[in-house]
């Protein structure tokens, strides 16, 4: 199961509704932050979740509203006696940043960040471990910028009742063979993996867009990976299309045809303009996302969500 809780949902001017862009994911015990923008440690305080628990910082791309949560982050978990390694990936530029918010006033940071760019021109895998990765995908706004998506990684499952079939004995050539590793059966002969292995079960797979105009080629990306959760910025509604293309962003309509072409199964809309703060703006924007009549929500901050499979 995967946690997601929405830290911040707000455009490039936070509002008395909408705090600057974080978003959390909590997997194994671990937090992954994507994005870090202003009051993000505080907006922990209105959670369950622990800002010492975050492993990694992810971040999308350089303005203000994705960073100026960084200095805050780094010295509080100095404050609160980390001692465990940080990592946050970015854009060239990234190491930079984080150096300035490391010395930023008189502050001693006794745990090591380890800052690792990125600076690939199309989708990397940025982060492996035994049982999930994260891709970079790189998107289309007026700085360099990635978009970020959490796979979950399903080992092959064993047939058993196959295995014995062929004269495996239960004990440890079992896991042998899940593990990929030919055995010898009863009768001394060779049974190899893929006689015994059933396909991996569908894993979670969670996509976060960052800033962007909406890129087809990134759909594909998903559907390719059988994402089920997109988060999607949709800083505009429909009807301020030549505004979002020149601030490159994306509309509601734009997140939705993205959403469609992945065939992802829910689409969470984010990065909201504060002038949807007022009420009648609200209105127009809500009635947008509702003409799709799908699984589309409006994300709000300190909202929670549970991903399964």
């Amino acid at each position: 199961m995967l946690e997601i809780t929405f830290l911040g949902t707000g455009a490039a001017i936070p509002s008395k509704r909408r705090n600057h862009m974080g978003i959390a994911l909590k997997f194994n015990g671990d937090i992954y932050l994507l994005d870090c923008g202003e009051n993000i440690q505080r907006q922990f305080l209105y959670t369950n979740l622990s800002p010492m628990k975050i492993k990694a910082i992810f971040i999308t791309h350089l303005h203000g509203d994705h960073i100026l949560g960084i200095p805050g982050v780094i010295q509080s978990l100095s404050f609160m006696g980390r001692t465990q390694k940080l990592e946050i990936y970015g854009p060239k530029g990234i190491k930079e940043i984080v150096e300035m918010a490391k010395n930023f006033g008189y502050n001693c940071i006794e745990y090591e960040v380890e800052v690792k760019e990125i600076k690939k021109n199309k989708e990397v895998k940025i982060l492996e471990e035994k049982d999930f990765c994260f891709y970079a995908y790189p998107t289309k706004h007026y700085i360099p910028s990635y978009a970020y998506i959490f796979k979950e990684i399903k080992k092959p499952r064993l047939d058993i009742n196959k295995a014995k079939e062929l004269g495996i004995k239960v004990g440890p050539d079992l896991k042998k063979l899940k593990e990929g590793i030919p055995v010898k059966n009863i009768h001394g002969e060779t049974i190899f993996p893929e006689q015994v292995l059933l396909p991996p079960k569908r894993g979670i797979c969670v996509a976060y867009s960052g800033d962007t105009l909406p890129i087809e080629d990134f759909a594909l990306f998903l559907k390719n990976l059988d994402c089920s959760l997109l988060i999607h910025e949709a800083t505009f509604d429909s009807s301020e299309k030549s505004l979002a293309e020149e601030t490159y962003h994306s509309t509601v309509e734009d997140a939705y045809r993205i959403f469609k072409l992945s065939q992802a199964e829910k689409l969470i809309l984010t990065h909201i303009s504060a002038r949807y703060d007022k009420e009648e703006n609200f209105l127009i924007y809500k009635r947008d996302v509702e003409r799709f009549n799908d699984n589309i929500e409006i994300s709000e901050d300190l909202k929670k969500y549970e991903v399964r499979v």
